[in-house]
C-alpha cells in the first residue's frame, strides 16, 4: 500500500484549471521531491491531500484512507509544515508546540522538539517577534509532533540561513531513517536533489515527469553537462549553441559555454562554439543537474 496516491485528480477554480489529470503514488518510506514553477499547482495538490480543498474529479488516499472521506485519519498520521502565516503571533513557541502535542494526543517533549530544530532557549518568547527563519523552524517542530508517518514539507527552506537549511535536510534524513515518508516541495532545487529518492514535476497543472533524477536524465536523453572553453567566444557562437535542438540551459562564463545535452549532440555543441573559427582550449563533461532537468521538463530552457 502506497503512503500517498493520487488518481486522475482534476481541480478547477471557475474557468481556471489548476490541476489536470494528475496521478502519482509515493511508496511508504520514500522521500518524494515535488517541483513546479509558481502557479503550477503544487500547493493546490497539497491542499487536496489534506482536504483543505476538494478536487473537482479524482481521488486521493493516504495509507489507504480516502483523503476526502476520512480526513481525520489522514491528519492523525501526517505532519505538515505549512506557510508561516499559520502561526499566532501572541502565543509563545512553547505554546504552539504544546497545542500541536495536545491536538495529536502525543507525549512529545516540548523542549526537546524546540532544541532539535535549533530553537532551544526561546520557548517563552512570543512568535510575533520571530524572524522568518525562526518561524520556519517552529513550524518544522510542530510538524514533527507524534512521529508522523507522512511528513509534508511545503517550502521548508524559506527564510532559513545555510545552517538552518542544512539542519532541515538532516532532519528529513533522520525522519526518513526512522521510517517516515516525506513529501518535500521546494523552489530550492539543490535542497530537493540532496534528499529525494524520486521527483515529480508539475507544469501548468499537469504532471510532466515523475522519476528518479537519473531516470529523468535518461528520459530526456540528457545525461551530460558539457562545457567548452575557446580562445575567443563570439555572440554568433553563443546563438548557434542556443539554437541547437536538444540542447538546454545554455550559460556563458568568460570564454566558456556550458549546456546540458544528449550524448549524440556533444559534437554539434563543439562545432557551434567554433562557428567563427575559434580554437577549443578545454572540454569538460558532467551530469545534468536537477536545475537543468527542471528547466527542460517545464519548457523554461533556452
Amino acid at each position: 500500500m502506497p503512503a500517498l496516491q493520487l488518481e486522475s485528480v482534476h481541480k478547477r477554480f471557475g474557468d481556471v484549471v489548476a490541476l489536470d489529470d494528475v496521478s502519482f503514488s509515493v511508496p511508504d518510506g520514500e522521500v518524494f521531491g515535488f517541483l513546479g514553477p509558481n502557479g503550477a499547482g503544487k500547493s493546490t495538490t497539497i491542499d487536496i491531500v489534506l482536504d483543505y480543498v476538494r478536487p473537482t474529479d479524482g481521488s486521493v488516499s493516504v495509507f489507504g484512507h480516502d483523503a476526502q472521506a476520512d480526513p481525520t485519519a489522514v491528519h492523525a498520521r501526517t505532519g505538515v509544515l505549512p506557510d508561516a502565516t499559520a502561526l499566532a503571533g501572541h502565543l509563545t513557541a512553547t505554546e504552539h508546540v504544546r497545542f500541536a502535542i495536545d491536538s495529536k494526543g502525543a507525549d512529545d517533549d516540548t523542549d526537546a522538539l524546540l532544541e532539535r530544530v535549533g530553537l532551544d532557549g526561546v520557548g517563552d518568547r512570543r512568535v510575533g517577534g520571530f524572524s522568518k527563519g525562526m518561524r520556519q523552524r517552529l513550524l518544522l517542530a510542530t510538524a514533527l509532533v507524534g512521529e508522523p508517518e507522512l511528513l509534508i514539507l511545503d517550502e521548508p527552506s524559506t527564510g532559513l540561513d545555510p545552517n538552518g537549511a542544512r539542519r532541515m535536510r538532516e532532519i528529513v534524513r533522520e525522519e526518513n531513517d526512522r521510517g517516515a515518508t516525506v513529501l518535500f516541495s521546494s523552489h530550492i532545487l539543490e535542497q530537493v536533489e540532496a534528499v529525494s529518492d524520486r521527483v515529480g514535476i508539475l507544469a501548468d497543472g499537469e504532471l510532466v515527469a515523475c522519476d528518479s533524477i537519473d531516470g529523468l536524465r535518461g528520459r530526456l536523453g540528457s545525461k551530460a553537462r558539457l562545457s567548452v572553453t575557446v580562445d575567443e567566444l563570439s555572440d554568433a557562437a553563443i546563438e548557434a549553441v542556443e539554437a541547437l535542438d536538444g540542447v538546454v540551459d545554455v550559460s556563458v562564463t568568460g570564454r566558456t559555454v556550458a549546456a546540458a545535452c544528449p550524448d549524440d549532440r556533444k559534437a554539434a555543441v563543439v562545432d557551434a562554439v567554433r562557428t567563427d573559427g575559434a580554437t577549443v582550449e578545454d572540454i569538460e563533461t558532467g551530469e545534468a543537474s536537477l536545475e537543468e532537468l527542471f528547466a527542460a521538463y517545464t519548457g523554461e530552457s533556452q
